[in-house]
């Protein structure tokens, strides 16, 4: 039986995590299995603290972004939600989405870095009630399908944050 992530790291399985002490117990395994401490190990010891490194870092990478911990806290349930099966979206939501993705090409269209960032503000602060909401969801209610729903849009949300940040470098390298 392999470890979750959260077992890996000490935490219990729920949204609101401590962050410092996922922080705190990655740096300890990174630093219990660094390749340094294995050199005169057996090739059976390397290999094995080279798997534990790297599954480390791939379970860190989960779990400190709040959108892949909530799809992973759902795998953990059965739930797949970016399964293709899974893809209806409230009607308010993907109008949000095209405004989202409307105003991204405006601004950059306009070369407008301010306009970027208030777009970044805005979806920052959509995030973060999604978060809270998720939080309520998964640690509280278990009520897995509308976090899987939230889940959804916080990972919708990711893609574009993660899109205007490079429409935003993009412009800067420009000035």
């Amino acid at each position: 039986m392999s470890l979750s992530h959260f077992e890996l790291f000490g935490l219990s399985p729920k949204f609101n995590i401590e962050l410092a002490t996922l922080e705190s117990n990655y740096r300890k395994i990174q630093s219990e299995s660094h390749p340094d401490r294995f050199v005169t190990a057996a090739p059976v010891e390397k290999l094995q603290s080279m798997q534990l490194a790297t599954l480390a870092n791939e379970a860190y990478q989960i779990l400190k972004n709040p959108a892949n911990r909530a799809k992973y806290l759902l795998e953990l349930q059965g739930i797949d939600a970016i399964a293709e099966t899974n893809t209806a979206m409230p009607l308010d939501f993907l109008m949000q989405q095209m405004d989202w993705r409307e105003s991204l090409e405006d601004a950059k269209s306009a070369k407008d870095i301010n306009g970027l960032e208030n777009l970044l503000h805005e979806m920052q602060q959509e995030a973060k009630l999604l978060q809270n909401e998720l939080g309520l969801l998964i640690d509280d209610k278990q009520d897995y399908v509308s976090a899987t729903d939230a889940t959804r849009k916080l990972i919708f949300i990711d893609k574009v944050y993660a899109d205007i940040n490079k429409a935003i470098e993009q412009l800067e390298a420009t000035l």
